[in-house]
Order: structure tokens, then C-alpha cells, then sequence
């Protein structure tokens, strides 16, 4: 059985809460693997705060997620997003609260967020 943080799908976790893989990359890199179809069986992918920051990058980000989910649905590879900052819920949705800025985290991940354990740790499905 996967352990926390670690379901085949999109994990985001807390910095520091769960254990996260060997192998990490920043977003723009993890963009690079979905266009390439090359995405590893496990990977830690850091810089979303600073995506959503830069606007385009999330956008970039959500575009390629979108376009390559039945191939990564196939794959079925595990991808953990860690989070620098916190999620809050909002209504039906989570946020990312980084740098004192809210960001829809629906607008990267689509509206099958869910919470597990505590609330420090969130997946989506491809």
C-alpha cells in the first residue's frame, strides 16, 4: 500500500510533512517531462507557489497536466507536488496560501481535489 503523500496521481503535501521521493525537479522541468512524455514513476515536483506567482507558468503548467492525463492515467506514475506555504479550504475548494497570496488550486489540479489525513495533504486524479 502507498504510504501518505505517495498515491499514484497528483499528491500535494506540506514541505516537511510527509516523506517526499529521491528524485525532484522544478515545475518548468516537470513541464518539459509532460510534453516529452517522459514523466518518471515517482517524482517530486517544487515550485508551485512560484508558478502560480508568475501566472503564465501555472497556466503552462495546467495546459500540459490537462493535455497528457489519459497517458498519465495509463502510466499511473506518482507525483507529489510539495507545497511551501499552507492550503485553506474555501467552500468546496483549496487554495494554496503562499507569500500572504491566495491561488486556486482548482484552477492547476481541476475541482476532484480531496483531503486526506489531516488536512496537510491533498490528491487529484490525472
Amino acid at each position: 500500500m502507498a504510504g501518505p503523500g505517495q498515491i499514484p496521481g497528483y499528491n500535494l503535501i506540506i514541505e516537511g510533512e510527509y516523506e517526499t521521493f529521491d528524485h525532484q525537479m522544478p515545475v518548468e522541468e516537470f513541464i518539459q517531462c509532460l510534453q516529452k512524455d517522459t514523466v518518471p514513476d515517482q517524482v517530486s515536483v517544487v515550485g508551485l507557489g512560484e508558478a502560480y506567482q508568475d501566472g503564465d507558468k501555472a497556466r503552462e503548467l495546467s495546459d500540459e497536466m490537462d493535455s497528457r492525463a489519459n497517458d498519465l492515467e495509463y502510466q499511473n506514475p506518482t507525483v507529489q507536488f510539495i507545497i511551501e506555504g499552507s492550503f485553506h479550504r474555501q467552500g468546496k475548494t483549496y487554495d494554496l496560501r503562499y507569500k500572504d497570496e491566495l491561488y486556486s488550486l482548482q484552477d492547476v489540479f481541476g475541482p476532484q481535489l480531496e483531503r486526506k489525513e489531516q488536512g496537510d495533504w491533498l490528491v487529484a486524479p490525472f
